[in-house]
């Protein structure tokens, strides 16, 4: 009788997926918003301070994460560009790129 054991130990990069992360950002910024607009009535001292702070961060994370997609679309882009050149001018290559790289994530489910 063989034991197989599976790991249990997983770790902090295998759960981060970074369009859940950045879904979940949006979330976020959504939620600030809509508190900041349920706030709108409250226009005395600290209330009123917090509320012009978090407005000042919101438009900045926002702009911050407008160029971030921006940039990683076109990093994306070159990349997949990159990719095409290489398969045109070596295909064989590439198949055997492809090959070894598919050998290796079997390898690599068969331990799990």
């Amino acid at each position: 009788m063989m034991n197989t054991k599976k790991s249990s130990t997983t770790t902090v990069a295998d759960e981060i997926n970074p369009e859940h992360l950045l879904g979940d950002f949006k979330a976020l910024m959504a939620d600030a918003e809509a508190l900041i607009k349920a706030t709108a009535s409250h226009e005395d001292g600290a209330i009123a301070s917090i509320r012009s702070k978090a407005i000042d961060t919101l438009s900045n994370a926002k702009e911050n994460l407008s160029n971030l997609e921006g940039s990683l679309s076109d990093k994306a882009k070159v990349m997949a560009e990159s990719a095409d050149d290489f398969v045109h001018r070596s295909p064989w290559e590439a198949v055997g790129v492809a090959a070894g790289l598919g050998l290796l994530i079997g390898l690599l489910i068969r331990r799990h």
